[in-house]
């Protein structure tokens, strides 16, 4: 129960994350901070996986998504390879939700598929500006006082903090509700569905 409030705390604080990054983004562009590397799912392993120094766990992270691919490819899909990160864009994810044949190669390949580790996430996180960690602490603190207490405060980087807390409860839903003008979350904004 407790890895499941976990797990569902993560999911709505990545979607807290992205509204602010998307409220707060003025522009689009950029390679996202990946330097232009790519790892290829036909690079031999151990060549090229990242950019100098990476962890190695980070460099796990890409040989495990370059076999996820692979076997992606194998089952008929057209996957494309995985980036520096491990990140792989594969589109219009609707498509791969209705696609008899997507889903028989999910299904085939989950047992490759393997969870973005802490420590490459925190280092996929976008750098913000002073102005959007300003933004991101003001809505901890209103989530705080106005019925989440347990809404975990931002870092030095200004990104959430890692920790267990009720999205579902009363009061984080009142919270939500009342703090979402902060973070460019429109007030006549649908309920979020889920």
């Amino acid at each position: 129960m407790r890895a499941r409030r976990r797990f569902e705390g993560r999911l709505w604080l990545m979607g807290a994350v992205s509204l602010t990054a998307l409220a707060l983004t003025t522009g689009c562009g950029g390679d996202g901070g990946s330097g232009g590397e790519v790892a290829s799912a036909a690079t031999p392993k151990g060549s090229a996986t990242a950019s100098p120094g990476a962890s190695s766990e980070l460099s796990e992270y890409v040989d495990a998504q370059r076999r996820w691919v692979s076997c992606l490819r194998d089952a008929g899909l057209d996957a494309p390879d995985p980036d520096a990160r491990g990140r792989v864009d594969l589109g219009d994810q609707t498509k791969w939700k209705r696609d008899p044949k997507a889903l028989q190669a999910q299904e085939k390949c989950a047992g490759l598929s393997v969870a973005v580790p802490d420590s490459v996430e925190k280092a996929q996180q976008p750098e913000l500006s002073k102005d959007e960690i300003r933004t991101k602490q003001r809505y901890a603190t209103c989530m705080q006082e106005h019925g989440a207490p347990d809404f975990p405060d931002t870092d030095a980087s200004g990104h959430f903090q890692d920790v267990t807390w009720d999205p579902a409860s009363a009061g984080a839903k009142r919270a939500a509700r009342t703090c979402a003008s902060i973070i460019g979350v429109p007030d006549d904004a649908p309920a979020p569905q889920g």
